[in-house]
């Protein structure tokens, strides 16, 4: 496996070959399969994406019923043609949301890379193919350049909350989203690793705070600040603005940022928005739905 984004791009240069071919290549090589075993590997994952979207419950709440039918609100919302943000991005955030919902009330979802992370990548990926006719295949190209990308900040750094804040969650995510995005849009694997940079450095230093240590508040919601933020690093390495600082270090700064990172704020649920007093006041509340086992 890859230790570094400049190794992917230094291959990709070498070979001739595109960013999402290198990660393959890379990965089939480790798991022993062949290039078409991979690819239809990959493109199973992004079917259960899919899947996990068609079959959202809008009535369905999680069993703490912190969270549940949002996305529905937001789908109506964009179906108004009202929203600030118009229909492109209001479908992002509602499919974001959507997933991230689906999680919390034990739906089949996919962790890309993370259960609590798991709305950015598909609601970046199903929008661009439903908005503007990508193929399945397409998309699966550009899961695959995100794969390469989680890939690398598995090795340099940490994809869970736990051992570095929800940066390492959303934050992995929206630049494994962004760079699948850059290379949806013909991105050169410089681009693409930009793109993925751009959208790190603005989610360092995210607390991992849930709410009665349960991925619902504020996770579902963070989701599609990942997703829109992709989006936005993806279009503005396009458009040749790069990081100054090196996506590598980048990584690498998220890892030294999530060390020194209180454990409070390490999905301990113990500090950040878990310990306001209105996230006391809802564990109070469902303290009092509990069943009352000693007398069953």
């Amino acid at each position: 496996m890859y230790k570094s984004l400049a190794e992917i791009v230094e291959a990709e240069k070498m070979s001739g070959k595109s960013f999402w071919q290198v990660v393959l290549e890379d990965d089939i090589k480790e798991q022993g399969i062949t290039f078409d075993e991979g690819f239809a590997q990959m493109k199973g994952m992004y079917l259960a994406m899919k899947h996990a979207d068609e079959v959202y419950d809008g009535e369905l709440r999680s069993a703490s019923g912190m969270v549940g039918t949002d996305g529905g609100r937001l789908e109506r919302a964009r179906k108004s043609g009202t929203s600030i943000c118009g229909g492109f991005i209001m479908k992002v955030l509602e499919k974001a949301v959507k997933m991230g919902e689906s999680n919390a009330c034990m739906k089949r979802i996919v962790a890309a890379p993370t259960a609590g992370s798991c709305g950015v990548i598909p609601a970046v990926l199903i929008s661009m193919e439903e908005e503007f006719g990508y193929s399945e295949d397409d998309i699966t190209k550009g899961l695959i350049a995100a794969a390469g990308i989680g890939g690398v900040i598995a090795q340099r750094a940490f994809l869970a909350g736990a051992a570095g804040g929800c940066q390492a969650e959303i934050g992995s995510a929206s630049a494994m989203a962004a760079g699948a995005a850059a290379c949806l849009r013909g991105a050169d694997g410089q681009q693409i690793i930009q793109a993925a940079a751009i959208a790190l450095k603005n989610l360092l230093g995210l607390a991992c705070d849930p709410v009665g240590g349960l991925v619902e508040v504020p996770c579902v919601k963070r989701n599609t600040i990942g997703a829109v933020g992709a989006l936005t690093a993806a279009d503005m390495a396009l458009a040749g603005v790069y990081s100054r600082i090196v996506p590598d270090e980048v990584i690498d700064a998220m890892r030294s940022i999530g060390i020194a990172m209180p454990a409070c704020i390490k999905e301990t649920g113990s500090g950040g928005l878990a310990v306001t007093p209105c996230a006391r006041s809802m564990m109070q509340e469902l303290e009092k739905k509990k069943p009352d086992t000693e007398n069953c």
